[in-house]
């Protein structure tokens, strides 16, 4: 069976490679358009371009797959590609572009998706992120028939797996990338022998998950603790959650509840030092932050931190 593979960032890497391990016939990855990143703004090639470069897979690039969008002349010259490139399904995985339903109706098996969430649960494009940030006991993977809505075609499969109280969101990030990867093989496997079966989504229960802003990164340190601790978890490793102090920001990478009951105005450094961390009264609560980061500056413990930036006495805000 060959499989044409689409995807970006490095959850689709790891699926990309699975199937590559797996013994899977691979004609062509789709991925997106290379991207300046780091200080020099350098072009950039993405994990699955990589990967496919380095194993000697062909690779394609367009913008858009829309014929009737803004780049008709990429798309069309994308459709014939696909056209002419011999495969039985196609795997999406984090693609980033929308797959109109003339690209959906190209490959024999149709395409199918590996989507971070418990569908119909956290649909979109911040799911590992929202879990967290929501407090959800448990995430897992859904492999899933695409169809022109966003993320409501039927399941594959589906596989649980539960959110410690020390996974963030690049923790977690890593296990479901790696569940996806296994999940994909079998399902592919199963299609062979004609044995995948699909499910209908349950009406209920449907969430969405949203692109994540920057702006969502500060901290209003007059809601409860709890919640500015799952917001620090769920925005590492992006955007990085912080809070200002004296006008400076300051990102809060790793934190923990603290048992403290204050009644201390909600930003107050309660305690700065080696052994307490950086305590900070909360609306409800209050959090010991335990990894910090200055403008310019590298993530550091809070012992290191504080020696560069005094902090006791004073007020986040």
């Amino acid at each position: 069976m060959k499989i044409l593979f689409a995807g970006t960032p490095e959850f689709a890497a790891v699926a990309l490679k699975s199937l590559y391990d797996a013994g899977f016939d691979i004609p062509l990855v789709l991925t997106q358009p290379d991207r300046p990143a780091g200080r020099g703004m350098q072009l950039h090639a993405s994990p699955v371009k990589q990967f496919a470069v380095a194993h000697d897979i062909p690779v394609a690039q367009p913008v858009s797959l829309r014929l009737n969008g803004k780049y008709p002349d990429i798309a069309e010259e994308a459709h014939a590609l696909l056209h002419a490139t011999p495969h039985d399904v196609m795997v999406v995985a984090a693609y980033g572009l929308i797959l109109p339903r003339s690209v959906l109706e190209i490959p024999k098996y149709g395409c199918i998706n590996i989507h971070a969430s418990l569908l119909p649960r956290w649909r979109g494009a911040a799911p590992i992120h929202r879990a967290i940030e929501a407090g959800d006991a448990e995430s897992g993977v859904t492999i899933m028939q695409m169809e022109e809505g966003l993320d409501t075609g039927p399941m594959l499969s589906m596989e649980r797996i539960a959110i410690g109280a020390e996974d963030t969101t690049a923790s977690l990030h890593d296990k479901l990338a790696e569940l996806g990867g296994k999940m994909i093989v079998d399902a592919m496997r199963k299609l062979e022998r004609g044995a995948l079966t699909a499910v209908p989504q349950p009406e209920e229960g449907v969430t969405y998950a949203a692109k994540i802003a920057k702006e969502e990164a500060a901290l209003d340190l007059t809601q409860p603790a709890e919640v500015l601790w799952r917001r620090i978890r769920a925005f590492n490793p992006f955007p990085g959650a912080y809070a200002t102090f004296n006008g400076v920001p300051v990102k809060f990478w790793r934190a923990e509840l603290a048992s403290t009951d204050s009644s201390a105005v909600p930003g107050q450094v309660l305690a700065a030092n080696a052994q307490d961390g950086v305590l900070i009264a909360c609306g409800s609560g209050a959090l010991r932050v335990r990894e910090l980061q200055k403008p310019g500056g590298k993530r550091l413990p809070a012992a290191e931190f504080l020696k560069g930036f005094p902090l006791e006495g004073g007020r986040f805000s």
